[in-house]
């Protein structure tokens, strides 16, 4: 009859924790980055493509895909804001920047070109701060995806010590 008593306490205890478990995950904290860092991550971006000749569409997107930032430089075409914001979805959708993601998995390119909102083309450049992926920013205009690249990455390594600090 003990035996049956402690059964059924470790049976209750057990189901009781499992609720606790199941509802603990009902609220859940998430760190995103902010307009504002958002807004001068795009806008240094295209200033630095600017010094090099280019003129291109920068798009931040938080670290769920949703734009947060978008800029086109007065020259730039229409058409570079989509781009730009395709390439850091994929970057989101891969967690890795976007030309590294399109060199190790060029046997779906093809596939996931075809998913809306995603293109697999270098220019998407992964937003970390104290280890913590933040959103990426996706860059289109310029004659090649290594100088998109090349400009968001002196963007973020300009805001370096902004970003750094930007997850307490």
């Amino acid at each position: 009859m003990k035996h049956r008593h402690t059964c059924m306490f470790v049976s209750t205890m057990f189901i009781a924790s499992m609720g606790f478990i199941v509802h603990a995950a009902d609220v859940v904290s998430d760190k995103s980055i902010g307009m504002e860092l958002a807004r001068d991550i795009a806008n240094e971006t295209i200033m630095a493509c600017r010094k090099d000749g280019y003129h291109v569409s920068a798009v931040v997107v938080d670290r769920h895909g949703l734009v947060r930032a978008a800029m086109r430089d007065d020259l730039a075409s229409r058409f570079t804001l989509e781009i730009a914001e395709r390439k850091a979805n994929m970057t989101i959708m891969a967690w890795t920047n976007s030309g590294q993601f399109r060199k190790s998995r060029s046997d779906i390119r093809q596939e996931l070109n075809h998913i809306e909102g995603l293109i697999v083309m270098e220019g998407g450049i992964k937003i970390v701060s104290a280890g913590y992926n933040l959103g990426a920013v996706g860059v289109s205009g310029a004659p090649g995806g290594d100088k998109d690249a090349a400009c968001a990455n002196k963007a973020l390594l300009k805001l370096n010590e902004r970003i750094e600090f930007a997850v307490e």
